[in-house]
């Protein structure tokens, strides 16, 4: 006899709900709730070296930075997620209730995991740009020096640069604002991240 288990599937509102008074994080995609894991030193160190950076750079300018605990919207595809860092032009647009949600990040900063970086790389990248201010996103590899910036171009087109030596700056183009890769991999240790 095969036992098979159904999945139980929530409205956008009853997730609200039970993340409200969770101890853990989830994601939410279209119906289904998923626990997010934990995450590496390394992963800590990247994702909190870039917002920390970005934090100082643009304390003067009229941008926001977030970092892990804020949570995005994607309408079009009845997405809940939280992105390692989001920075958003002027002020935040949040789904009501609340300031826990936003729906309008011009930049996103995701941190590559062996578990996550094809969703990052893939479906969540291509939602992402459902987003009408978005404009430029960046994934970091945790495990070796590697850094992925997308830029979307004044025609619609996303243009891709890689860095992969300590020596690359990597400049973000709607934020004007440049940061070395031996400073961002300071103090990473290659050996501890490949063992998750």
């Amino acid at each position: 006899m095969t036992v098979t288990s159904e999945k139980k599937f929530y409205t956008p509102q009853e997730y609200l709900n039970l993340e409200e008074t969770s101890t853990e994080k989830h994601e939410y995609r279209n119906g289904e709730i998923i626990l997010m894991t934990g995450g590496t030193t390394n992963h800590n160190k990247l994702a909190g070296k870039f917002y920390a950076n970005l934090l100082l750079a643009l304390e003067e300018k009229n941008y926001e930075i977030y970092m892990g605990d804020v949570r995005l919207w994607i309408p079009r595809y009845c997405e809940y997620v939280y992105p390692d860092v989001m920075v958003v032009q002027g002020s935040p647009i949040y789904q009501s209730p609340g300031t826990t949600t936003i729906t309008n990040p011009s930049l996103i900063v995701e941190v590559l995991s062996k578990s996550t970086k094809g969703r990052d790389r893939g479906d969540k990248f291509h939602y992402y740009r459902s987003i009408p201010e978005f404009k430029e996103y960046v994934l970091v590899d945790q495990y070796s020096i590697l850094v992925e910036h997308f830029v979307k171009r004044d025609d619609g087109k996303w243009i891709l640069t890689e860095y992969e030596t300590k020596e690359s700056i990597l400049s973000l183009e709607s934020l004007q604002f440049e940061m070395s890769l031996e400073s961002l991999y300071k103090r990473v240790n290659f050996e501890e991240g490949n063992e998750e």
